[in-house]
């Protein structure tokens, strides 16, 4: 009998690989085939774990290999266009870690060779599947917010230090793949600031601003340096307002119906009087899925119906021109910069250090 199971191949054993393993070992629509690292010690401890899985210290064997339908990349993001393109050009379909690619010029490449291949081609943005975010944009699509007015984010912790890339790069694609999800309009602009304190080494922490055309305003800080790790982010409305918290255990979500009423003045006022609301806060059932279970799923389903993935290579595209946007930014000590095909009226001020 035929096995109609998607043949995988994974590629890189070091971090988050044995991640992408594991997951893809127990979906039972995927068979894993095989995988691939340089380094003999991670193959060893592969093989320990997946006795039935073959192992290769050549990335070639997994393009040749008729059995595998698609590949999963864990490597470092220098590495990625090349394994990715490689990859497709060989007929497989692709599941990259983030970022897709060094460069939004790259992503657009590896964009137009699956399209011309007719494959998926799709991005680990995994936070875009967590039970929680996937909660906050439903209550924003359902407008129980009401108008958006910000979205604040700190995401820190006490490393990981990385050397091909800054912590934006690292941890605030995690916000901005979140942002592009959960809201109802792209933003326009981008400022930010960044500082690096070890030598030869990448900015370890960053304060990022993007600007719409709306009232919405989204500022997204990242750091290396944090004594505590933190991931925390509020996401305010004009009628409701969201704390997320992905470190609880349980009440990731909080919705607090709380915000402010402004009174039309008389004609003989000279300002609004502004008012205070306060009411019940809830926490909406969240469910314990594994975010990596539930984004394995539906690459798995993409592969197999041709339906495009909610992390796509476009999706993939706008993350990498936000953060290329922000670098640039940094790089000029704050200067606003507009983000590619975007037309704004919105004048952003310089941000400032």
């Amino acid at each position: 009998m035929q096995d109609i199971r998607v043949g995988m191949g994974v590629v890189g054993y070091g971090y988050w690989g044995p991640n992408l393993v594991r997951n893809f070992v127990s979906n039972p629509s995927a068979r894993l085939v095989a995988i691939a690292d340089l380094d003999p010690g991670k193959l060893a401890a592969s093989t320990r774990l997946y006795p039935g899985v073959a192992t290769t210290d050549r990335y070639e064997d997994l393009l040749k290999d008729p059995s595998i339908d698609a590949i999963a990349i864990a490597t470092p993001v220098r590495t990625h266009y090349e394994l990715a393109l490689a990859a497709l050009k060989a007929g497989k379909h692709v599941l990259v870690e983030k970022p897709l690619a060094p460069s939004a010029d790259l992503v657009r490449r590896l964009i137009d060779e699956a399209d011309r291949r007719k494959l998926t081609l799709m991005v680990d943005h995994t936070f875009l599947y967590t039970p929680a975010v996937q909660k906050i944009r439903e209550l924003v699509l359902k407008e129980e917010l009401g108008e958006i007015y910000y979205y604040d984010s700190t995401r820190s912790s006490l490393g990981l230090f990385q050397s091909d890339v800054n912590v934006i790069w690292d941890l605030a694609v995690h916000d901005v793949s979140i942002i592009q999800y959960i809201l109802n309009e792209d933003p326009v602009a981008v400022s930010a600031t960044g500082s690096c304190h070890v030598a030869g080494t990448p900015e370890n922490m960053a304060h990022i601003t993007l600007f719409f055309d709306s009232k919405c305003v989204a500022h997204v800080s990242v750091n290396w340096l944090s004594p505590i790790k933190v991931r925390q982010t509020f996401v305010g409305g004009s009628k409701k307002m969201i704390v997320y918290d992905d470190l609880e255990p349980t009440e990731k979500i909080k919705v607090y119906d709380k915000g402010i009423t402004l009174d039309e003045p008389s004609e003989d006022a000279h300002q609004f009087r502004i008012g205070y609301r306060a009411g019940d806060m809830w926490a909406p059932h969240i469910s314990a899925k594994e975010a990596l279970q539930t984004e394995v799923e539906h690459f798995i389903d993409c592969v197999r119906t041709g339906s495009p993935p909610i992390s796509g290579g476009m999706s993939g595209l706008r993350v990498i021109e936000i953060l290329e946007a922000a670098s640039r930014s940094i790089a000029d000590q704050g200067r606003p910069v507009l983000l590619p095909g975007r037309r704004t009226s919105v004048t952003p001020v310089r941000a400032t250090a």
